[in-house]
């Protein structure tokens, strides 16, 4: 199986078509069409469904254009860190991980490279703690972001240096909403309302799952998120209260929605972290120097320690 027949293949999956994948590849259809069975055949399971007016993937076909991709991917990235200048600090930062206002941190280090290091990129893939962890491990991100550390498993694997803000968890909710005359909503008062919750929240041994008590039964779960914005539309269709946390959505002036905090409160930590023994590209290796930088300097601030594991 080479680079190029999963480039290919890759084309008819996103084309849904050997004819378009073709005129996109600037190949002849028949030689298309061939490598596709050669493929198959090497594969040994088919990995189209060809229908009369497009083509979808087999269930093998989902999962090599899952594999494919990140074949592909670390690849390019490999190649490009290979073929970077020696005497030039140039390339590709790739940081991975959820929504959080405490990324300033990390986003000041990226600015603060790239005005010594014009050439230098930042690429941020926003997912969940799993997705993050996984990328981490196949090489495809230099760093993940992840929230409350002690909850993720197998981290003897990684380094981590702790982000110097912390967030608070609250209820984001229109403002016209019952509960938005409370300065403060506690877990008895969001029982019997309908909720939108993060994924990652609903998590066995999360904040959230504890702040209920470790009673998760008897919510009024009407959605659930991977990224805010997407709940932050049902919020205002007024579907329910969104547990989330605070400063990811403007709530101020003409917004028709408020947020209110939780309590007992419930603060949340975040870190960014990276495989042990890991090999940096020159770029990922500066970012992370001014990133100790900036993290140290606010360790000098009270009530802001670093910590490094």
């Amino acid at each position: 199986m080479e680079l190029r027949e999963l480039r290919y293949f890759l084309a008819v999956a996103r084309e849904e078509s050997i004819t378009k994948a073709a005129e996109s590849l600037y190949i002849a259809q028949p030689s298309l069409t061939k490598q596709m069975q050669n493929l198959e055949k090497e594969i040994g399971r088919p990995l189209f469904l060809r229908g009369s007016r497009r083509i979808t993937l087999t269930e093998t076909g989902i999962l090599l254009k899952k594999r494919a991709e990140e074949l592909l991917a670390l690849y390019e990235k490999t190649e490009a860190e290979i073929l970077a200048p020696e005497d030039t600090v140039c390339g590709d930062v790739f940081i991975g991980g959820g929504e959080s206002y405490a990324v300033q941190t990390v986003a000041k280090a990226a600015k603060s490279v790239q005005d010594d290091y014009p050439l230098v990129r930042f690429s941020f893939l926003s997912s969940d703690a799993g997705d993050v962890m996984e990328r981490l491990d196949k090489g495809l991100i230099d760093f993940g972001i992840l929230v409350d550390l002690t909850d993720h498993p197998g981290l003897s694997k990684y380094h981590s240096i702790r982000l110097p803000q912390s967030d608070t968890w609250g209820v984001l909710m229109r403002k016209d909403s019952p509960l938005a005359a409370k300065e403060r909503i506690t877990a008895d008062e969001l029982r019997q309302q309908p909720l939108i919750c993060s994924l990652q929240s609903l998590r066995k041994g999360s904040r959230i799952y504890e702040w209920f008590g470790g009673r998760m039964e008897g919510l009024r779960l009407m959605g659930r998120y991977n990224l805010l914005y997407n709940a932050t539309l049902l919020v205002r269709e007024g579907i329910g209260y969104a547990i989330s946390l605070e400063r990811l959505v403007n709530t101020t002036g003409e917004s028709e929605l408020c947020f209110r905090p939780l309590w007992p409160a419930v603060e949340t930590h975040l870190d960014i972290v990276w495989k042990r023994y890991a090999v940096f590209s020159r770029p990922a290796q500066v970012f992370l120097d001014r990133l100790r930088m900036l993290i140290g300097a606010a360790a000098d601030a009270p009530d802001a320690p670093e910590k490094e594991s």
